[in-house]
Parts: C-alpha cells; sequence; structure tokens
C-alpha cells in the first residue's frame, strides 16, 4: 500500500517510475540538441547507409580540394566544401559520445538484471525457509503462503529458449533412438527352431 509523505510517495514502484520518466524526459531533450540527428525511416536504414558511410575521411578530404580547385566539379545541387567538412567533423566528434551511450545502455541493463537477481535470491532463501518452517508444528500456519509461493515460482520461472531447445534436441534423440531400435529389431531374421532330440 503506497502513501505520501512530505510530497513524495514511500511506493517503490512509482518512486523508481518517477525518477525513470525525469530521465527519460532529459534523454528526450539532450536528442533534440544534436544536430544532425535523423530518426532512421527503416529497421535497416543504417545498414544501407553503411558501405558508403565507410569511405575514408582522407578520400573525402581529396574530392574537397578537387571541388574547390575546378569549378567543372561543382554540381547546382551538390554541397560545398565547408558543409562536407562539417558533416566529416560531426562525425568525427560524435563518435565517441555512441560509445558511451552503448557502455550506458550495457551498464543499465548489467544493473537492471543485477537488481532482478538480488530480488530473486532473497525471495528464494526466504522460499527455502518458509518450506522448513511450514513443517514444523509451532510456525505450521506458513502452510499457505508456501502453498501461494510455490504456485507463483511455477507461473513466473519460464525455462529458457536454450533449455527449451536442448530438452527438444533431447527427445528427438530419445524418440529417433527408439525408432532406431524398432528397425533394428524387424530387420533381424527369424529365430530357426531349436533342433529337437531325434528318437532312435
Amino acid at each position: 500500500m503506497s502513501t505520501i509523505e512530505n510530497g513524495v510517495s514511500t511506493d517503490p514502484l512509482a518512486r523508481h517510475a518517477e525518477t525513470a520518466q525525469k530521465r527519460l524526459e532529459e534523454l528526450r531533450r539532450w536528442s533534440e540538441q544534436i544536430p544532425h540527428f535523423v530518426i532512421p525511416p527503416t529497421a535497416d536504414a543504417t545498414q544501407r547507409l553503411s558501405g558508403v558511410a565507410a569511405i575514408s575521411p582522407e578520400f573525402i578530404e581529396l574530392t574537397n580540394v578537387a571541388l574547390a580547385r575546378n569549378r567543372a566539379l561543382v554540381r547546382v545541387d551538390g554541397a560545398p566544401p565547408d558543409r562536407i567538412r562539417d558533416l566529416m567533423a560531426y562525425a568525427i566528434a560524435y563518435t565517441p559520445v555512441v560509445s558511451e551511450l552503448e557502455a550506458i545502455t550495457q551498464f543499465l541493463h548489467h544493473s537492471i538484471t543485477a537488481a532482478r537477481n538480488e530480488a530473486g535470491t532473497e525471495a528464494l532463501t526466504t522460499y527455502a525457509l518458509a518450506q522448513r518452517l511450514a513443517k514444523l508444528p509451532a510456525t505450521a500456519h506458513l502452510m499457505p503462503h508456501v502453498a501461494d509461493m510455490r504456485r507463483a515460482l511455477g507461473r513466473t520461472r519460464k525455462a529458457s529458449p536454450e533449455v527449451l531447445a536442448q530438452r527438444a534436441v533431447a527427445r528427438a534423440a530419445k524418440a529417433a533412438a527408439k525408432v532406431a531400435k524398432r528397425a533394428s529389431r524387424a530387420a533381424l531374421p527369424p529365430a530357426e527352431p531349436e533342433p529337437t532330440a531325434q528318437e532312435p
């Protein structure tokens, strides 16, 4: 049950949701301040641009020099050398920002996983303790709580895709072994009857 004390919510979810929302708003304002900030129109837009974007700065500067010295190379719809140099300076200057943001994203993902792990470890420890105490007469009243925990644990602890894949492979291997065993039995020639003793 959440309450408000001195204008601050005591509900952990509400408190963290509020601070997370502030960080999101800061990120949105921050992105608005970055020049040449473009949202990709399709999922593969960046990949499509990456080939030409990998052209060396030396090559680009050589074309700038040639463009500045030869009017025949000037196009009506082309960018002037100053514009091209500004784009390259922007790309060079903001590349470390991308690396830092990727690191922060990785660290934040780890922080979230670590928080879930710590909370889950505490919960599992409490569950194990409750299971033991519920077997004692003095603390048998914990049995309903243990049953509730067991049901909730079964609902939330789903097998990972890797575990499911391993189980599927194991089932397939077991089924293949059964089929091979049946096939080998079917391929065996019928057993010849044992010779009976002839009467003299």
